[in-house]
């Protein structure tokens, strides 16, 4: 395996544990009103009022990518790869405040180990 192969490799691992994590995650809450679906590296949500999520891994960029009410975030990893970052927002967080803004409650995801 060259050396890109195996940064990409690596890359894939952590992202896709992270997005399992949120999956698993937001997949407490009640279907009625919060549908999820993982589709290979595309994590659908969708909220009762039709509001859309779409969380995914964009490999070329070793980002992960969140778009959503209107506005989309390019998340960079950490050295760990158990955080995601960008400028002014951490993933996590970020997540939690649009669910927030969604449901009109506050939201906050309990996310368990990879």
């Amino acid at each position: 395996m060259n050396p890109r192969e195996k940064q990409d490799a690596e890359f894939d691992k952590i992202a896709e544990a992270m997005i399992r994590r949120i999956e698993r995650a937001v997949s407490t809450f009640d279907p009625d009103e919060l549908d999820v679906e993982l589709s290979g590296d595309v994590l659908n949500l969708t909220h009762e009022s039709g509001q859309k999520i779409v969380i995914n891994r964009h490999r070329a960029a070793r980002q992960i990518w969140m778009a959503a009410l209107r506005k989309a975030w390019h998340f960079d990893p950490d050295a760990s790869g158990q955080r995601w970052k960008t400028g002014d927002a951490e993933l996590v967080t970020q997540l939690e405040q649009v669910l927030s803004t969604l449901f009109s409650r506050a939201v906050k995801l309990s996310l368990g180990g990879s």
